[in-house]
């Protein structure tokens, strides 16, 4: 009994028991796109992980702590481990707030301040759960990589950006002399089935909500968006970060926190036209967002809103301007 009162208590410490989720989009204060210049806030943000303790098990806890700027900031606990990592889409998962004061973050359950009542205090990246004046949880920040990041392109692949230029490019922009701009830019080359190697960078923007919150978007094959967004600590969402636009959302949420570079890995099979351009076989698609398979031979039913139409012909690569400093790098493909 005392592992579920452990499970209880984890609950009970992130206040309200409500869906984590941040509000509806909204791009406001300042954006950052270098960490050392992002503030004490982004230092607190990010990802942490360890066990709690009982008298009949051990279990994984994951916690995500997302800045929401002015010192304040959401806690997502995963009961099981990280999503990704222990923790799957429909699992247990609780949220609360807390603020930054006196050198630390408090959560507490809402309306209490008893000595008796669970805590957890996060500083110098640490998390310690304390009930009853005893700790029953450490956890530790962990700053996750994506197994396949700075993955070389194999023998035969197109490389369509490597830093040097924006040869393969139409409206293509280089950021900082090695990354490419989040412009509207559109490959030159037009694709049918192939395998895609991306890797993308949001900002940054702790008082920014929803699909103002470092916004963009990968077009396979110019017509299938594949949501760029700082989706951290979100639901999920066919909107949010690895989400088909308007189709299907993601298996999980494997969006990383701010700052982080990402990657999507992708194998795509074109829709299939007859001699009279009727469409016989819709588009299908597999995508790993940070390694962690997202979909596996999903369906694409249409096209989604946002630059071309579906068609029967092969078409570009295509990278949303929404208005946010998203970066990609490290871009290739396979034709198959």
């Amino acid at each position: 009994m005392r592992y579920f009162a452990t499970i209880i208590f984890v609950a009970c410490m992130f206040v309200g028991l409500v869906p984590a989720g941040l509000a509806a989009a909204e791009s406001n204060g300042k954006t950052f796109t270098n960490r050392k210049e992002a503030g004490p806030d982004y230092k607190l943000q990010g990802e942490y992980a360890g066990e709690f303790t009982s008298d009949e098990r051990d279990g994984k806890l994951g916690i995500q702590v997302i800045a929401l700027g002015g010192g304040k900031f959401r806690a997502i606990a995963y009961i099981g481990g990280l999503p990704g990592d222990g923790w799957t889409a429909g699992g247990e998962k609780y949220t609360g707030e807390g603020e930054f004061r006196n050198g630390l973050v408090e959560f507490i359950p809402e309306g209490s301040d008893s000595e008796t009542s669970p805590r957890a205090i996060l500083k110098d990246d640490k998390i310690t759960v304390m009930q009853d004046k005893k700790t029953v949880a450490e956890l530790k920040k962990v700053q996750r990589k994506s197994p396949t990041l700075k993955s070389r392109p194999p023998k035969g692949a197109i490389v369509l950006f490597d830093g040097s230029n924006t040869d393969e490019w139409e409206n293509g922009k280089l950021v900082d002399k090695k990354l490419l701009g989040a412009t509207g830019a559109a490959t030159k080359r037009k694709f049918g089935d192939h395998s895609l190697h991306v890797e993308f960078r949001t900002p940054f923007m702790p008082e920014a909500r929803g699909q103002g919150r470092g916004n963009s978007g990968v077009y396979i094959q110019g017509r299938y968006e594949c949501q760029v967004l700082d989706s951290f600590g979100l639901e999920g969402e066919d909107n949010e970060c690895g989400g088909i636009y308007s189709i299907s959302k993601p298996a999980v949420n494997m969006c990383y926190p701010p700052l982080t570079w990402q990657t999507y890995d992708i194998d795509f099979t074109a829709a299939r036209y007859d001699e009279k351009g009727k469409k016989t076989k819709n588009a299908r698609v597999t995508i790993k967002h940070n390694g962690v398979p997202i979909y596996e031979d999903l369906e694409i039913k249409h096209g989604t809103p946002g630059y071309h139409p579906e068609g029967s012909e092969p078409d570009s690569l295509f990278l949303q301007d929404h208005g946010n400093p998203v970066v990609f790098r490290n871009i290739w493909v396979v034709e198959k």
